[in-house]
């Protein structure tokens, strides 16, 4: 996060300051933070969620991470369904001489 925004934020954010980090609704942010996707604290007399910046940059890193990771294996088994394929052609070839 850059010192700008830590300037602006502080540490710790609100879910409504996290939901406008990741151009998602309160709501959704807060499904993050109920199903422990999203890591956060309750602070406060009244127990307001609250996500620490570090915490928040470690799950868009993990994000991305996750992204890059499926379009390699997607990527992987549209390669491997080629290679089945032309396997079976060359085996047809062979087959037919």
């Amino acid at each position: 996060m850059t010192s700008d925004r830590r300037a602006t934020f502080g540490r710790f954010l609100s879910l409504t300051d996290v939901a406008d980090v990741l151009s998602l609704t309160a709501s959704e942010v807060l499904a993050l933070v109920s199903s422990g996707e999203l890591p956060a604290i309750r602070l406060g007399s009244i127990g307001q969620w609250r996500v620490d910046q570090e915490v928040l940059e470690s799950f868009i890193a993990d994000k991305y991470d996750e992204s890059r990771r499926l379009a390699l294996w997607h990527e992987a088994q549209y390669a491997d369904v080629a290679e089945l394929f032309d396997e079976r052609r060359t085996q047809r070839r062979t087959s037919n001489n």
